[in-house]
C-alpha cells in the first residue's frame, strides 16, 4: 500500500492560514455567504495541497467520510424545520407566547421577558428568531412601561441564548455536538453545568432591576394587539402544549432524538386538524414552507410566519459545506500535524483546555462566525481531548460557551450586528445586562482550574486517580 504524502508543520500552517484568510476575504470583505466562503477556502486549500503531492482521491475520501458523520445532524436539522412548521400551525408555539405574555406584570417584567425568550428559543431552536419576534414585541411593551431598553434587551438576549445553547432544535447545538462527535443529549446535559448557573445569576439581576417597577399595570397597543390577534387567530388551550411536553418527556427519558421529534410532529399534526381547522394539505404545506397565513398584524406575523423544511435548507447547505471544508485539511494531515505540535506544547489537561478555548475565541474574532470556528477548532483539537483522557463533551461545551453565548459580545460578529440592529441598541449598551454571554466562560474556567465537574473517560479517571495518589505521597515525603 502506497504511503500517504506527509506535509511539514510549516506547510500545514500555511494551509490553515490560507483557509482562514480566504474565509475572511469572502465573508468579511466581499460579503459572501458563509457556505460559499467555506467552499472557496476548501478549493484554495485543496489546490495547494495537491501541488504539494496530496492526491485528489484522498481529499474526496475524507469529504465523503465527513458527510457520513454528518448524516444524523442533517436529519435532525430537517426534523427541526418540520417540527417548527407543525408547532406553528397546531397553535403550540402561539399558545406558549400567549400564556407567557398573559402572566406578565411590570414588577417581574424583566424576569418574565427572559423566561419567555428562553421558552420560545428552546421550543424553536433559534435565538435570532426569538429576538426578532418576541424580543421586538417585548422591547415595545417595555417602552410603554418606562423600563430602560438596555435592561429589556439584556433580558431578551439572555433568554434567547439560553434556549439556543440548550435546545435540541438549535443548529448550533446540533453542529457543536456533531463536530465533537458526541451524542446531542449528552452535550445538552453537560451544557447545563455552565448555562444554568449563568441564567440563574441573570434572573436574580432582573429581579433586582425590575423591583422598582412593581405596582404598574400592563398596557400598550402592541401588547393588546399581540394578545388579541393570537387569541382570534388560533385556538389557545393548554392542550396545545402536548407536542412540546411529549418531546421534552422523551428527551428526558433518553429516547432517540429523531423518533422523539417525529412524535412531536405527529402530535402537532393531529392538533392542527382537530383544533385549528387545518386541512391535510395545510399541514403538509406548513411542514415544507412553514406557517404562511398572515394575521394582518405585522408584529404578530413576525412571530408566527416561520418554520418548515425550506427554512433549514441554508443551514443544511452550511453543514455540508463544512464537511467539504474539512476534507482537504484532514487529507493533507494539517489537523493531525498542528494537534501533534500543540499536544507537545501543553503539559496538562488544564493547559490544553484553556489553550483550545483561547484559540477558538481568537479564530472567532477573525472569521466572526461560529459555524466556521466550530468546524476548524473542533476538527483540529478533538483528538487532543482523547489524548488527555477527557470526554469530548468538554470540547462541544467550550465551543458553545465561547461561540454561541459569547457572539453578541463582539460588535462586528454576525450575531453582534444582528442583535444590535434588531433590538435598536449598540451591543455594549446591553450585553452587560445579559450575564449569560460571559458567565458561561467564567464558570467553565473555574471548573477547569479546580478540576471539578470535568467529564473524563474511564482511562482519564484512572490517570487522574494515579496523579492524586502521587501528589499525596510527595506531600507526605
Amino acid at each position: 500500500m502506497e504511503e500517504k504524502k506527509k506535509l511539514s508543520f510549516g506547510q500545514a500552517m500555511i494551509l490553515l492560514l490560507i483557509a482562514v484568510v480566504m474565509i475572511f476575504i469572502v465573508k468579511a470583505k466581499v460579503g459572501g455567504d458563509t457556505s460559499v466562503s467555506l467552499l472557496c477556502a476548501a478549493a484554495a486549500v485543496s489546490a495547494l495541497a495537491m501541488i504539494w503531492g496530496i492526491k485528489w482521491e484522498d481529499i474526496e475520501y475524507e469529504v465523503k467520510e465527513n458527510f457520513k458523520s454528518m448524516a444524523s445532524p442533517l436529519m435532525i436539522l430537517m426534523c427541526v424545520g418540520l417540527l417548527v412548521g407543525t408547532w406553528m400551525i397546531s397553535g403550540s408555539i402561539p399558545t406558549m407566547i400567549y400564556y407567557g405574555m398573559k402572566f406578565l406584570s411590570p414588577g417581574i417584567f424583566l424576569v418574565m421577558a427572559c423566561i419567555i425568550a428562553a421558552v420560545m428559543s428552546v421550543m424553536t431552536g433559534t435565538s435570532w428568531g426569538t429576538v426578532s419576534t418576541v424580543g421586538v414585541a417585548l422591547m415595545r411593551v417595555s417602552a410603554g412601561l418606562g423600563i430602560p431598553a438596555a435592561y429589556t434587551a439584556g433580558a431578551v438576549t439572555a433568554g434567547a441564548l439560553f434556549g439556543d445553547k440548550l435546545s435540541p432544535l438549535s443548529d448550533t447545538t446540533v453542529m457543536a455536538s456533531a463536530v465533537a462527535e458526541v451524542n446531542i443529549v449528552d452535550h445538552i446535559k453537560y451544557m447545563l453545568l455552565t448555562t444554568v448557573p449563568s441564567i440563574v445569576v441573570s434572573l436574580v439581576l432582573y429581579g433586582i432591576l425590575g423591583a422598582k417597577y412593581a405596582g404598574q399595570e400592563m398596557s400598550g397597543a402592541d401588547y393588546s394587539a399581540i394578545m388579541n390577534t393570537l387569541h382570534d387567530t388560533f385556538t389557545i388551550n393548554p392542550i396545545m402544549l402536548i407536542p412540546p411536553v411529549i418531546v421534552v418527556t422523551l428527551i428526558v427519558l433518553k429516547k432517540p432524538t429523531i423518533p422523539t421529534f417525529f412524535s412531536g410532529i405527529l402530535a402537532a399534526m393531529v392538533l392542527a386538524w382537530v383544533f385549528q381547522g387545518a386541512s391535510f394539505s395545510d399541514v403538509i404545506y406548513a411542514m415544507g414552507g412553514g406557517y404562511t397565513e398572515s394575521t394582518g398584524v405585522e408584529i404578530v406575523d413576525t412571530m408566527v410566519l416561520r418554520g418548515g423544511l425550506n427554512s433549514m435548507l441554508s443551514t443544511i447547505v452550511l453543514v455540508l459545506a463544512a464537511g467539504v471544508f474539512g476534507g482537504p485539511l484532514k487529507a493533507s494531515g494539517t489537523v493531525e500535524i498542528i494537534v501533534e505540535k500543540l499536544s507537545k506544547a501543553v503539559k496538562s489537561d488544564k493547559q490544553m483546555m484553556i489553550t483550545v478555548a483561547i484559540l477558538h475565541l481568537v479564530l472567532f474574532l477573525i472569521v466572526v462566525s461560529y459555524y466556521i470556528s466550530f468546524v476548524v477548532i473542533g476538527n483540529m483539537t478533538k483528538d487532543l481531548y482523547d489524548k488527555f483522557g477527557l470526554k469530548r463533551t468538554n470540547l462541544s461545551r467550550m465551543l458553545e460557551d465561547t461561540g454561541t453565548a459569547a457572539a453578541p459580545l463582539i460588535p462586528w460578529s454576525l450575531s453582534g450586528a444582528f442583535y444590535s440592529s434588531t433590538l435598536g441598541l449598540p451591543v455594549w449598551d446591553f450585553v452587560l445586562y445579559a450575564p449569560i454571554t460571559y458567565l458561561g466562560m467564567g464558570f467553565a474556567l473555574v471548573y477547569i482550574l479546580t478540576g471539578v465537574i470535568i467529564a473524563r473517560t474511564d482511562e482519564g479517571k484512572q490517570k487522574k486517580l494515579k496523579g492524586n495518589k502521587k501528589d499525596k505521597k510527595e506531600e507526605l515525603a
